[in-house]
């Protein structure tokens, strides 16, 4: 006989266990909800591309649907587009000028000069400018290094300019009549006496646009063109996030900004030696069999002109000829800075790698 205080009990343990209004089981049970809930409502997010935060999600009632508690979303501001360019691509990234650069104001002297010759950063140098020039304590200045003249076989334009080098910025912390000493701030690369000090350019960077993917084969759009006469650092293979120089400048009424595609004549660009013959000749025999002679045509060897075959062999230059222009895309660029007869641009998409020598032309 079942003692029915005991079976009130267990069948009360029963029902706290098997409850979701009551129970333990019950909460983690609406635990494993919610937590779907926030599951499904990420993967709608990444799905869509819906920026919202998930705040709050209480839930209340039972599993039989006496309803949950209302989801508070709020929509995220959307971001600021972020610069193309930034830092040593866009205060140190150099540039061709062909115009006279002021020489006046230099570096004539360094802290540390008993010790060394190159100065970095945070290292203090003396500049030939002070009250006398109306330079104040926090002034900021652009110390670049003039190169040399720039001449390419690349281009057919004439004195082009000469290669100026970004080497960083200063700061000034003291000044006296006719010196300041300034700390080095930016440093782009070794600081060496004698290096030209210049009021610093205000620039900006182009901003950041959502594109549709490279189109590797994109018709030309008839614009300013030019060609890659080099690169920052000496670089021949160049490639994303690198800075190269152009000739195309305000001449061609280029602007910051402009993009470029970069592009070279289809079958250009290869740096190793192609072999002399792409095929063997037709009239090649010694591949049949002295028994069974089945042919005297090799099968690596190039079609024969002519509506009979009795014509010359078709080589793949003669394939080429009359066709119109091909071109093959390589990658994109944006213009940072414009010089008269010249651009800085930095790379920002590549199908492959670029040379010095490839083709922009304005989009």
């Amino acid at each position: 006989m079942t003692n029915q205080p005991e079976a009130a009990y267990n069948n009360k343990g029963a029902t706290r266990a098997t409850d979701p209004q009551t129970s333990s089981y019950s909460r983690d049970f609406r635990r494993q909800i919610i937590q779907r809930k926030k599951e499904k409502i990420v993967s709608f997010q990444k799905a869509f591309g819906a920026r919202i935060v998930l705040l709050a999600l209480i839930a209340t009632g039972s599993l039989s649907g006496a309803g949950y508690a209302q989801v508070t979303i709020v929509t995220e501001k959307p971001r600021s587009p972020s610069a193309v360019a930034a830092g040593n691509n866009l205060y140190c990234a150099g540039y061709i000028q062909a115009g006279a650069i002021s020489t006046g104001n230099r570096i004539i002297g360094g802290q540390d000069e008993a010790d060394k010759y190159n100065y970095a950063q945070n290292d203090f140098l003396y500049i030939n400018m002070g009250n006398s020039k109306g330079v104040n304590v926090g002034d900021i200045f652009a110390v670049v290094r003039p190169r040399g003249e720039v001449k390419s076989k690349w281009s057919k334009k004439d004195n082009l300019g000469f290669y100026v080098q970004e080497v960083g910025a200063l700061e000034v912390v003291d000044v006296k009549q006719e010196v300041a000493v300034a700390r080095v701030k930016t440093s782009c690369d070794t600081f060496l006496l004698g290096d030209l000090v210049q009021l610093v350019a205000s620039r900006t960077s182009p901003l950041r646009e959502t594109l549709p993917p490279l189109d590797r084969f994109a018709d030309t759009t008839g614009k300013a063109r030019g060609r890659i006469l080099l690169a920052r650092d000496g670089h021949e293979m160049i490639t994303r996030d690198q800075i190269a120089f152009v000739d195309i400048g305000a001449d061609e009424n280029a602007r910051v900004g402009d993009r470029l595609t970069i592009f070279r004549p289809l079958p250009k660009g290869n740096i190793f030696t192609m072999p002399e013959r792409e095929s063997v000749r037709s009239k090649n025999d010694g591949f049949a069999s002295d028994e069974y002679k089945g042919g005297k045509f090799s099968n690596q060897s190039g079609r024969k002109s002519g509506e009979n075959a009795d014509g010359i062999e078709i080589s793949t230059e003669r394939a080429k000829k009359g066709r119109p222009f091909l071109r093959k895309v390589v990658g994109e660029a944006v213009i940072l800075n414009v010089k008269e007869k010249t651009a800085t641009i930095l790379i920002t998409r590549t199908a492959q790698e670029i040379h010095t020598g490839d083709y922009v032309e304005i989009q």
